[in-house]
């Protein structure tokens, strides 16, 4: 383990610090807490909606937060940034009136619309089924997401975008569209600069594509045992999996080393 001053802690939900039934151990929990009370700051860093969050997820307790990937910044309740796709539904008939087969959900101010069974992809989510996206008309969204993941969609939704939107593939199968600011790294910026921590003073934990920014710009970068081969090879380290309570030990053995002076 690299030798630092944390005083932030970034972590992924999914695949991360959740394991697969969504669930956190007391292990995980313990150790958190135990960090928490040195007044280190705890961040949770997800794609997932605030609702989502807030709904299946009630016992994940945190300072601050990062949502959509970026595009919702919040800081013990307090919303520091949210960053927006402008005209989502012209966007989303674009992309349609070429491709009517697609599979298209946009999420916009924390709620989601859908023209097919979001419950598919996202069991028990909450959605309100759209066929022609007019609830958008006047709205800004957080994110569109496509039911997509071959190199093919990637290269056809690419005609779609402005200079201020990027895609990001999931390994669930599923191809987002966000805009450029919207990353976690950028909200990671957001938080340190009010607390005025350096990046190299925070480490991040990940697993997937939408990780990989941040596990390169922290002081140090910890991949799970299960994260894709490409996060894996961004990080400075690898834990163990989020089954086997990867983030808790890696966390547990920066602790076990400040508790011996051996951490400045």
């Amino acid at each position: 383990m690299n030798r630092i001053n944390i005083k932030m802690i970034v972590t992924d939900l999914d695949g991360t610090l959740l394991k697969n039934d969504k669930s956190i151990s007391p292990r995980t929990e313990t150790v958190i807490n135990q960090l928490r009370h040195r007044n280190i700051l705890f961040v949770v860093a997800t794609a997932r909606p605030i609702r989502a969050v807030k709904t299946f997820l009630p016992w994940v307790t945190y300072d601050a937060a990062i949502f959509h990937n970026g595009a919702i910044v919040m800081d013990h309740g307090t919303l520091l940034k949210n960053l927006g796709i402008k005209n989502p539904g012209k966007i989303v008939h674009s992309i349609l009136d070429d491709n009517p087969n697609y599979k298209i959900a946009v999420e916009s101010n924390d709620v989601m619309y859908s023209n097919f069974d979001a419950g598919e992809v996202w069991p028990g989510t909450d959605y309100i089924r759209t066929v022609d996206f007019k609830e958008l008309k006047h709205s800004h969204a957080e994110k569109i997401i496509v039911n997509a993941h071959s190199t093919e969609d990637m290269d056809i939704l690419r005609k779609y975008l402005t200079d201020d939107l990027y895609l990001l593939p999931s390994e669930n199968h599923i191809i987002t569209i966000h805009n450029t600011q919207s990353t976690k790294m950028n909200g990671i910026k957001t938080l340190a600069g009010r607390y005025d921590i350096s990046p190299s003073e925070i480490v991040a934990f990940g697993d997937d594509y939408n990780d990989i920014d941040m596990l390169r710009s922290c002081g140090i970068g910890v991949a799970v045992g299960n994260a894709l081969s490409e996060v894996k090879k961004a990080a400075k380290e690898i834990t163990e999996s989020n089954e086997q309570d990867g983030v808790a030990k890696w966390l547990e053995r920066f602790w076990e080393m400040e508790n011996k002076g051996e951490i400045w």
